[in-house]
């Protein structure tokens, strides 16, 4: 496959973010969703107009996807809510841990059945205590992998039927096959980061089936093939690069969220943008955005 970036990453909303995850390309607003955990903000970046919103959640906030009936799903520290936009409220939706307080949830996508999956984590980020879910009907929360620390992704491949899911610290995505349940069956590692390259972050799958994952304090984004080959390595002013969407009219621009919680204040000189939402041009476009339509 030929090379597909074609422009260095550049800066575009200056917000020094702790822990800025979960970018979305919402189409029916033609913006930029994202969070940022730590602060616990939800934010809004409409690139033609350069708008810039921002709401304040609960408590920390993963994720946010559109809903089909309106609204978005919000990932809390302790389960899932229902955000409107329009007025800022959140309504509680499901809670699939509670019996585990030091937990929190963590990245999400949506699949093409419009059904959300979405991981939780040890808030501390040692203990193996996190899974990934399906919410199911009713709000049943459905684990569907084995515990790791700290679960990232997950990502679902343009024919619906593979999800990419991410043991950060362990270094690992591992690629699934969902079955017409909708359970996760024939787990096998896809690709491992070695160490001291960066922790593999939030993943997610353009329109040919590529890999791409954040790398968090490797510098960089890496694009594997369906077979795993590592294809190209975007390279950033930042270490943190959280997690990437696709975005704009053709799905071609490419946006970052990245985090500062991490640098030290000796190290601030060598990394002043960390924290910033990134954006870069690709000529592959990514997967168009689906609306969640089961649980909610």
């Amino acid at each position: 496959m030929n090379k597909v970036v074609l422009s260095e990453p550049a800066s575009v909303w200056d917000l020094h973010a702790p822990l800025g995850e979960g970018p979305v390309w919402v189409e029916r607003d033609q913006a930029l969703w994202f969070v940022d955990i730590k602060s616990h903000k939800i934010h809004r970046y409409d690139p033609a107009s350069g708008d810039k919103k921002s709401w304040d959640a609960p408590a920390q906030v993963s994720f946010v996807l559109p809903i089909e009936s309106g609204g978005f799903a919000v990932g809390l520290k302790t389960g899932v809510a229902r955000f409107d936009e329009r007025d800022g409220s959140f309504t509680p939706l499901a809670t699939p841990e509670p019996d585990k307080p030091n937990n929190r949830l963590n990245d999400a996508t949506v699949d093409s059945e419009g059904r959300l999956w979405f991981g939780s984590m040890d808030d501390g980020e040692e203990a193996i205590t996190g899974a990934v879910y399906r919410l199911a009907e009713g709000g049943e929360c459905v684990p569907t992998t084995p515990l790791v620390a700290i679960t990232n992704g997950p990502a679902v491949a343009p024919d619906g039927k593979t999800l990419y899911h991410v043991d950060t610290l362990g270094g690992v995505i591992h690629a699934c096959d969902i079955d017409a349940a909708g359970m996760l069956i024939n787990p096998r590692e896809f690709i491992r980061i070695p160490y001291g390259k960066g922790f593999p972050d939030g993943c997610v799958v353009d329109s040919e089936g590529c890999v791409w994952v954040g790398l968090y304090t490797g510098w960089a984004v890496h694009r594997y093939s369906p077979q795993g080959e590592l294809l190209e390595e975007v390279k950033f002013p930042v270490s943190a690069i959280t997690k990437i969407a696709f975005g704009g009219p053709d799905l071609k621009t490419v946006f970052a969220t990245t985090a500062n919680k991490h640098v030290t204040p000796e190290d601030k000189d060598k990394e002043p943008l960390a924290g910033n939402l990134f954006q870069f041009q690709v000529s592959v476009a990514g997967q168009a955005g689906h609306l969640i339509r089961q649980g909610v």
